[in-house]
Order: structure tokens, then sequence, then C-alpha cells
């Protein structure tokens, strides 16, 4: 049996349909009808104002995001489908630290639901920083059905994978 790297995690009945979807060729297709469109948040400046937008709605009063952009280095093979971080720098005599969140730039060519869901999952990590039950009950209240947008996620990525070998 082939493992799914993205879904290793879940339990092996849901595994093995994906696996059959993949041997019969029907993924691709699955994942089209069930996300058809593309989003149009190509720029940074864009994926900022998104990002911003979604802060302001749901997450006013967390701190302050300095930077937001597609990163074409992030790894998702180590399951880095975004990152937020916490850059500290000494300027002068003060020492400054300014947030950024960074997407994996392959999120440009998908689902509006797909970059919803990684702004979303990197937003919450603004209040929660571990990935507790608070932190996926946040996920939850700014996206709700967040959790089978990430299964469908790592099923896209899987889909992909495949694709590509």
């Amino acid at each position: 049996m082939t493992p799914l790297k993205y879904l290793n995690a879940y339990p092996s009945q849901l595994q093995d349909q994906v696996r059959r979807l993949l041997a019969e060729q029907r993924l691709g297709d699955y994942l089209h009808k069930r996300y058809p469109g593309r989003h149009t948040v190509q720029s940074d400046k864009a994926l900022y104002a998104y990002t911003m937008e979604l802060k302001q709605q749901y997450l006013r009063n967390a701190p302050g995001i300095d930077k937001v952009l597609y990163d074409s280095k992030l790894d998702v093979v180590r399951n880095a489908l975004g990152l937020h971080t916490a850059v500290s720098r000494v300027q002068g005599g003060k020492l400054k630290a300014k947030k950024e969140i960074r997407v994996a730039a392959l999120f440009r060519e998908a689902a509006p639901e797909f970059l919803q869901m990684i702004v979303v999952h990197e937003l919450a990590h603004l209040r929660e920083f571990d990935h507790n039950k608070a932190f996926y009950q946040l996920c939850e209240h700014m996206l709700p059905g967040y959790h089978q947008l990430e299964f469908d996620l790592r099923v896209y990525l899987t889909w992909r994978e495949q694709a590509a070998g």
C-alpha cells in the first residue's frame, strides 16, 4: 500500500478512498468538481490586503502583521504550507519585532477556499501558538468547515504530487 504522507494521520478508510480515486485517475475530477474556482489574489500586496481584511473581521485585538507574502521557498514536503514568524532586530538601542505570514507560492493557483484556509490557520497563530483545541476552535470560528477544508487541501496536495510524479 502506497503511503499518503499528507493524510497519514487520518483513518485508513479515508486513505483507502483516496487511493481508490487515485488508482482510477478520478481524484483530479473529484477535486475540480468540489473546488472549481481559482482565486484572484496573485500579488503579495493583494495577499496582504486579503489577510488584513480577515484579521480585521475576526482578530481586531490581535498583534499587528507587518508583512504577508507568497514564498516559493516554503517546503510543502515538510508540511509548511504557510508560516508565521516574529523577526526580531536591533535598531539603534531598541529591539523591534516584526510579525510575518508567508504562504507557499503553490497557493497562487489554488482554489479560493484553500487560500482562505491557509490564511486563517496562520492568523489563528497570532492568538494561539500551539495546535491545540483552542487553536482549532478559533480556526473553525473564522472559517466554518475548516476541518473539511484542511482534509481536502491534503487530498489536493496528494493529487498534485501524484500528478507530478
